[in-house]
C-alpha cells in the first residue's frame, strides 16, 4: 500500500497550496484567510517515482481567545490525518516567526509521530537563514524554508520526505489469490450486495442505511478455477456529510485499496444516475490508471423511459473514459452480474499483454503519419520510438525531441490509438515522454585555419554583390 503523508498547521499557512502543488491539482481550495479548510481533502501525489497519498487537513489551533488548552480545540478530522500518516509534514508561517500556538502545537505532534518535518511557508524574498532560527529551539531538527505558492524549496524537502517514507507494501492476499477486484461507490448503492452476490453466500453485512460497511474488506474465492480477491469497501460520501470519525479514516483505506488492485467495480445507483461525487471517484480512478467497470446497480424494476435517460446521461457524462465497460445489474436479484466476469476476465488478458518494443514503435510511428505532432516555436516535435513501460497500469513510454511540449489532446490521441491497436479492454493507456539528452549541447565548433579562410573569402565575395 502508498505510504500516507499529512499537512498539518495552523490555520492559514499555506497547507492546501502546498497540497495542490504536490498532487499537481487544484483539488484543495484556497484562500487568503484562516480556517477555509475544514475537512481532510485527499489526493495521490508521486515525487521521483514513489507514489503516496496525501492528506490536507483543517488548522489546529486557538479560534477562541478564552481557551487555554489547544488538545481541546484540535479537530477530529486533524487527529485522525495525524493518526493515519506515516509522515508529517508541519508547515509554519515563516514571515510570523515562532509562535505561542506553534509551541503548543510542537507538544501535541511530538508524541504522536516520529517523522515530523518542520517547514516554514512564505518564506519568498526573505534571509532563509534568519527566517529559520528561531525554529530551532523547539528540537524538530533541522526545518525547511519554502514557497508552497512558488514552489522553491519544496524539492529540497520532498527530497528528504522521500528518504523517510516506509517501503511500499503489497497486501498478503494481492500475491496469493489471482486478480484483486475492488468494488467502489458511494454508501448504499449496493457494493456490499454485490460482493455477496458474486461470493454466493451472506459474506458482507447487508443494511438499508448507508455506512455499514467501514473497513476495505479483501476476500479471496474461486470462480471457475480462477483465483480472484474481491475488495469491498466502505462508502465514500462528500466531505461535508461524514460526521462519525470512524468513517472519516476509512477514506484513506478506500484509497490504499484502490491503488493495490487491478480492477476497479464502481457501483452506481441507477435511480440517482451520476451524482457529482460519483464523478469525484471516478476522477481518483482515472488518475491512478486502473482497468474500470462501471455496474449501474438496481436496474430492475425502472420504466424504459427512465432506462433511456439513464444511458443516455452516461453517455453524455463518461464520454472522457470511454474505455470503460458498463454494465446494467440488480446485485439484489443476480441479473446481469454474471456478465460482470465476461468483462473481468477481458480485463485480466489486456493488463497482462506484453508487446514488443517493434510492436509499439509501429503503432506510433502509424498515429504520426495520420496526424503528425504540432509545430512548436518553428520546430516540429519528433516521437522516434516506444516501447512498454508497465502493465498495472499499462504504460507506454515514448522518446522523442521536445517531448516536454506535447499538448494534452495528442497524448489523448495516441492513448486511445494505441489502446484501439492493441485491443484493450476496460483499461486506458498511460503516455509518459522521455528526451534524450543532446550530445553537442553547450559544444562549441572549433574551425581550423582553413575552414575560417574559406569563410573570410566567401564574405568578401558577399560583400562586392
Amino acid at each position: 500500500m502508498k505510504p500516507v503523508i499529512a499537512i498539518v498547521g495552523r490555520p492559514n499557512v499555506g497547507k492546501s497550496t502546498l497540497f495542490n502543488f504536490l498532487t499537481k491539482s487544484r483539488d484543495a481550495l484556497v484562500a487568503d484567510r484562516p480556517g477555509v479548510t475544514r475537512d481532510r481533502q485527499y489526493g495521490f501525489g508521486n515525487y521521483q517515482g514513489r507514489g503516496f497519498i496525501l492528506v490536507d487537513t483543517g488548522g489546529l489551533g486557538r479560534n477562541d481567545k478564552d481557551s487555554e488548552n489547544i488538545s481541546n480545540l484540535i479537530s477530529d478530522q486533524s487527529l485522525l490525518a495525524i493518526e493515519e500518516a506515516d509522515v508529517l509534514i508541519w508547515l509554519v508561517d515563516g514571515r510570523d516567526g515562532l509562535t505561542s500556538e506553534d509551541e503548543h502545537l510542537a507538544e501535541v505532534l511530538r508524541p504522536r509521530c516520529d517523522r515530523i518535518f518542520l517547514t516554514a511557508n512564505k518564506t519568498e524574498g526573505l534571509d532563509a537563514d534568519i527566517v529559520l532560527a528561531d525554529f530551532y529551539r523547539i528540537g524538530f531538527g533541522d526545518p525547511f524554508a519554502v514557497s508552497a505558492k512558488r514552489g522553491t524549496g519544496v524539492h529540497k524537502l520532498m527530497d528528504e520526505v522521500i528518504k523517510q517514507l516506509p517501503v511500499e507494501t503489497e497486501d498478503e492476499d494481492q500475491t496469493g489469490h489471482g486478480l484483486r477486484i475492488t468494488v467502489l461507490g458511494r454508501p448504499n448503492v449496493g457494493k456490499s450486495t454485490l460482493t455477496n452476490r458474486i461470493l454466493g453466500e451472506e459474506r458482507m453485512l447487508t443494511f438499508n442505511q448507508p455506512g455499514t460497511t467501514r473497513d476495505s474488506i479483501a476476500i479471496p474465492f474461486e470462480r471457475d478455477g480462477i483465483p480472484y480477491t474481491l475488495i469491498d469497501t466502505a462508502g465514500i460520501r462528500r466531505r461535508s456529510k461524514i460526521n462519525d470519525a470512524i468513517e472519516k479514516f476509512s477514506v484513506v483505506k478506500s484509497l490504499q485499496a484502490i491503488d493495490s488492485t487491478q480492477i476497479v467495480v464502481l457501483v452506481l445507483d441507477a435511480h440517482e444516475a451520476i451524482t457529482e461525487q460519483d464523478a469525484s471517484l471516478l476522477g481518483l480512478i482515472v488518475d491512478s490508471g486502473k482497468a474500470l467497470i462501471i455496474a449501474v446497480n438496481k436496474w430492475d424494476g425502472l420504466e424504459l423511459s427512465h432506462k433511456n435517460r439513464i444511458k443516455a446521461q452516461l453517455d453524455r457524462k463518461l464520454g472522457f473514459i470511454d474505455y470503460a465497460c458498463i454494465h446494467f445489474i440488480s446485485a439484489l436479484h443476480g441479473s446481469g452480474v454474471g456478465k460482470l466476469f465476461v468483462s473481468i476476465n477481458k480485463i485480466s488478458k489486456s493488463i497482462s499483454i506484453e508487446p514488443s518494443a517493434s510492436r509499439v514503435t509501429a503503432i506510433l510511428q502509424q498515429a504520426t503519419q495520420a496526424h503528425s505532432p504540432p509545430v512548436v516555436h518553428g520546430r516540429r516535435i519528433k516521437l522516434r520510438y516506444a516501447h512498454i513501460g508497465g502493465r498495472d497500469p499499462i504504460r507506454i513510454i515514448v522518446h522523442g525531441n521536445q517531448t516536454d511540449r506535447v499538448p494534452q489532446s495528442y497524448r489523448r490521441y495516441l492513448s486511445n490509438l494505441m489502446r484501439k491497436e492493441l485491443k484493450l479492454v476496460g483499461t486506458p493507456v498511460l503516455i509518459d515522454f522521455k528526451q534524450g539528452d543532446n550530445p553537442y549541447k553547450d559544444r562549441k565548433n572549433i574551425l581550423t585555419n582553413r575552414q575560417i579562410e574559406k569563410r573570410r573569402r566567401l564574405m568578401r565575395h558577399v560583400k562586392k554583390k
